[in-house]
């Protein structure tokens, strides 16, 4: 969560290797910039894995780091997306009490939002909802006037809309990795 400072959102791609994150998230700390989202995983070439950043800061910044990134021996690619050319989701768990009078009132708010109930206990249901972040943000907020529990978020992952936003150098340089 931003909490109302200006965030960015970047991409990398890496090798997928012991080490890598350790190595990126020090650049970070070291530059003192803030990671307000990370979400890392598997890519569509082997050996390789995307990054997704949300940083906080001004366009400064993250030209900063996009440049600090860009120099470290593990990191193939850096993409800088615009929010208004790109998607962002997240994945987020909640466990909110729950009781027979207000089961089917949050089952009704849940549905509002396009989540799902994926498991009920006598006294609980956990919800799974996945959106931006201020999707996710809004239904957790709604589900606190019964009781959150818990909260599980992924982190934002990010792509850009339309055709791929990679250049042919970049497929050039993932087909010699």
């Amino acid at each position: 969560m931003s909490y109302g400072k200006e965030t960015h959102t970047i991409t990398a791609v890496v090798e997928d290797r012991p080490g890598v994150l350790n190595r990126i998230c020090s650049m970070f700390r070291r530059r003192g910039y803030n990671i307000s989202s990370l979400a890392v995983g598997k890519s569509e070439s082997f050996g390789l894995s995307r990054m997704t950043f949300v940083v906080e800061g001004d366009f400064k910044t993250v030209e900063m780091v996009s440049k600090n990134l860009n120099k470290l021996i593990e990191v193939i690619k850096v993409f800088v997306l615009s929010k208004e050319h790109s998607i962002s989701r997240e994945l987020a768990l909640v466990r909110v009490n729950s009781n027979v009078d207000t089961r089917s009132e949050i089952m009704q708010i849940v549905g509002i939002f396009r989540g799902k109930i994926v498991d009920v206990s006598r006294d609980t249901l956990l919800v799974e909802v996945t959106g931006d972040e201020n999707k996710v943000d809004s239904l957790v907020d709604l589900l606190t006037t019964f009781g959150v529990q818990e909260v599980m978020r992924t982190g934002t992952v990010a792509m850009s809309r339309g055709i791929s936003f990679e250049d042919r150098n970049y497929k050039e340089k993932i087909n010699n990795h």
